[in-house]
């Protein structure tokens, strides 16, 4: 029976340290996926931006040296590794209560990047289970906790935690989606020689309503199609839309929104992203590249556009 338990231990010990691992790895294993868990932070936590780009790689470089410590039962002196993996999902219970709060219960947490969607009520749940199956790791297994290996778990952890910033280093400049006050919008990439669906008219001179879509974001969809009625009703108004997604999502898209009566280019996601970040749709109300005002989908009427281009 005790041969059981112990197997039994040695198991869960591997199935928490690879949910840790897993989890690591879809927030980081692209730049978008990492970018988005960098956005989630500075939207909802509303920490300045250079803390949370140091705060994103820290925590998830920490999440991945963990997860593979507890996986191989390299715990250090005193389980020092599966204590601190106790407090990292405390940290992050902490904040999905926040968010919870602040955001509500129908959004991604991010826990599991974009690869599973996770309301914080979801993750709250698991992270419960995983407190507990850290509990009993550390009350009745033993691992490799010898005097004689401290160094190589000190190791691991401190190359593991470190390796995100050398592979994601902080750029020098915030990206173009968190200058949120008056900016002049890096239109270069609509633009680009070869590019078969670049805008037929200059978008940097004039008055022009930008929308930002994701092709199977539901607020996009709500959006675009109130920007089709628009259009029916008053066919000048000067509105634009810059598209991200899979090309087999097109047709889909626009049969529920009726907005092929709106002049359209495709992006791909790095460049959409890096444009107007993770939370759409995006909406600018521009003047000779430069974003006045920003609507949403929700506010967003005919009525507001008309008085805005009526401005000199």
């Amino acid at each position: 029976m005790k041969k059981f338990f112990t197997v039994l231990l040695i198991l869960l010990s591997i199935a928490v340290g690879a949910l840790f691992i897993y989890s690591s790895y879809t927030k980081i294993y692209t730049i978008e996926s990492f970018e988005s868990f960098q956005y989630s932070i500075v939207e909802y936590v509303k920490l300045p931006w250079i803390v949370s780009a140091i705060a994103g790689r820290l925590l998830v470089g920490l999440e991945m040296a963990l997860g593979i410590l507890i996986a191989i039962h390299l715990w250090g002196k005193n389980k020092w590794a599966i204590k601190l993996a106790m407090i990292l999902t405390l940290v992050f219970s902490i904040y999905l209560v926040y968010l919870w709060i602040y955001a509500g219960d129908n959004i991604n947490c991010g826990c599991f990047g974009d690869a599973i969607w996770m309301s914080p009520s979801t993750s709250l749940l698991k992270n419960g289970g995983l407190l507990i199956a850290l509990w009993l790791l550390n009350k009745f297994h033993k691992g490799w906790g010898s005097n004689k290996i401290q160094w190589l778990a000190a190791a691991i952890s401190i190359g593991i935690t470190i390796t995100p910033f050398i592979y994601y280093p902080i750029p020098d400049t915030k990206p173009q989606w968190l200058l949120k006050d008056h900016f002049q919008l890096d239109m270069q990439k609509l633009y680009e020689p070869g590019k078969t669906d670049a805008p037929a008219i200059d978008l940097k001179k004039g008055k022009h309503v930008i929308a930002f879509f994701s092709l199977k974001c539901p607020h996009c969809r709500v959006a675009a199609y109130k920007m089709h009625i628009m259009k029916q009703k008053n066919p000048s108004l000067p509105l634009f839309m810059v598209l991200a997604g899979k090309d087999e999502n097109l047709k889909d898209f626009f049969d529920k929104t009726k907005a092929q009566n709106i002049p359209h280019t495709k992006l791909k996601a790095d460049d959409f992203t890096n444009m107007v970040g993770f939370s759409w749709p995006v909406i600018y109300l521009m003047k000779d590249g430069w974003v006045e005002a920003e609507t949403n989908y929700v506010t967003m009427s005919q009525s507001e556009i008309e008085s805005w281009l009526a401005k000199p």
